[in-house]
C-alpha cells in the first residue's frame, strides 16, 4: 500500500545552512607513522556560511545546478557527499534517488573556515532525511570522514574539543560572543602548511578543562601552530592579524587565511567593522551552540 500523502518523504529542502567554523586554538602535538598530524583544537560554529537547496530526482542523477568558481562539479565535496550516500543506499539494497543541488556560496576557498567540509556535512544531513536513508549521526559521521577530516565535526552538530586527526570529539561550552572575521584576500592550500619543515609538531598536550576554565572569551588560550608558517608565506595574513590585534586576541583560523577576534557584543563588532581597511572583506558573526541544521532535520539526527 502506498503511503498517505502526509507521510510521503519531502521532495525538497531549501535554505539548508552550512555554517563556518573557527578554530579557537589549534595545536599540532605529533605526527603518526602514516604522515597524518595529531591535533588538538576547539571548533566553534558561527552563524555565517553557505546556504544549500535540495530537490530530489527520480532518475538517480546527482547535479549541482550552481557554478562554483574554481571547483568543477565532479570534484565538489557537495556532489561527492551525495554520491557517497547514494552508494551506501545501493550497497544496502535500497533505492538510489537522485538530487538537484543549488548553493548560495559565501565562504571563501582556502579561508580556514571549513566551507567545503560544512557544505558536505549539510548535504549528508539533508539527503539522509530527503532520501529517508535512516542513518544515525555516528553513521553519517563515519561516511563524512571519508570526505575530509572536518566533515564529522559539522555532523556532530555542536562546538567540540577535538583530538586525534580531528575525529575524536567532545562537546565543549564556549563563550556567548560575537566574532569579527577578516578575509585577507589570499587562499591557503592546507597541505602546503602541514608539509612545511618550519611547522611545530610537538606542542604540549592540553586538557579540555584547561580550555573550559579560561576567561570568558577564551582569549589568550593556546595558539594556532599553523599561523607561524602561514604568515611567512602570505604577508596579507600577518597584516590582518596585526591590525586586528588592536581590538582583541586576533589569530588565524585553521590553516588560514581568515583571521578573527572575539568581542562581547554585536555593537563592539560593528565598531571594529567600521574601521576595517577597504582592502579587506570583513564581517561579523554570532557564536552558535548547535548546528542550525538540527532545527530542520529534527531531534532524530542525534540518535546514537
Amino acid at each position: 500500500m502506498a503511503p498517505a500523502a502526509s507521510e510521503a518523504a519531502p521532495a525538497r529542502l531549501d535554505n539548508c545552512p552550512a555554517p563556518a567554523k573557527l578554530n579557537l586554538f589549534l595545536h599540532v602535538t605529533g605526527r603518526r607513522a602514516d604522515g597524518y598530524h595529531l591535533l588538538q583544537t576547539v571548533f566553534q560554529l558561527i552563524d555565517y556560511g553557505d546556504l544549500l537547496h535540495f530537490e530530489t530526482r527520480s532518475d538517480g542523477r546527482i547535479r549541482r545546478l550552481s557554478a562554483v568558481a574554481g571547483v568543477p562539479e565532479h570534484s565538489d565535496l557537495i556532489v561527492r557527499a551525495a554520491s557517497l550516500l547514494q552508494q551506501h543506499c545501493v550497497a544496502a539494497g535500497r533505492p538510489a534517488p537522485g538530487v538537484d543541488i543549488r548553493i548560495d556560496k559565501r565562504l571563501p576557498m582556502g579561508g580556514g573556515l571549513g566551507g567545503g567540509s560544512s557544505d558536505a556535512a549539510t548535504t549528508l544531513m539533508a539527503l539522509n532525511q530527503l532520501w529517508q536513508t535512516g542513518l544515525t549521526r555516528p553513521a553519517l559521521m563515519a561516511l563524512g570522514a571519508q570526505l575530509g577530516a572536518d566533515v564529522p565535526f559539522f555532523i556532530f552538530g555542536e562546538n567540540a574539543f577535538a583530538e586525534g586527526i580531528g575525529e575524536i570529539l567532545q562537546p565543549v561550552a564556549t563563550a556567548e560572543c560575537w566574532y569579527v572575521v577578516i578575509e585577507p584576500g589570499v587562499a591557503v592550500a592546507t597541505p602546503k602548511i602541514f608539509a612545511s619543515d618550519e611547522l611545530t609538531r610537538d606542542t604540549k598536550v592540553v586538557r579540555i578543562t584547561d580550555f573550559s576554565r579560561h576567561d570568558a572569551l577564551h582569549c589568550g588560550f593556546g595558539k594556532n601552530d599553523l599561523q607561524e608558517v602561514a604568515v611567512k608565506l602570505f604577508a596579507p595574513i600577518n597584516d590582518a592579524i596585526e591590525w586586528l590585534k588592536t581590538y582583541g586576541d586576533a589569530r588565524m583560523t585553521g590553516s588560514g587565511a581568515c583571521v578573527f577576534c572575539a568581542v562581547s557584543t554585536e555593537q563592539a563588532a560593528d565598531a571594529v567593522l567600521r574601521n576595517v581597511p577597504a582592502c579587506w572583506k570583513a564581517w561579523k558573526a554570532r557564536a552558535l551552540r548547535r548546528h542550525p541544521m538540527l532545527s530542520i532535520i529534527g531531534a532524530g539526527h542525534a540518535a546514537n
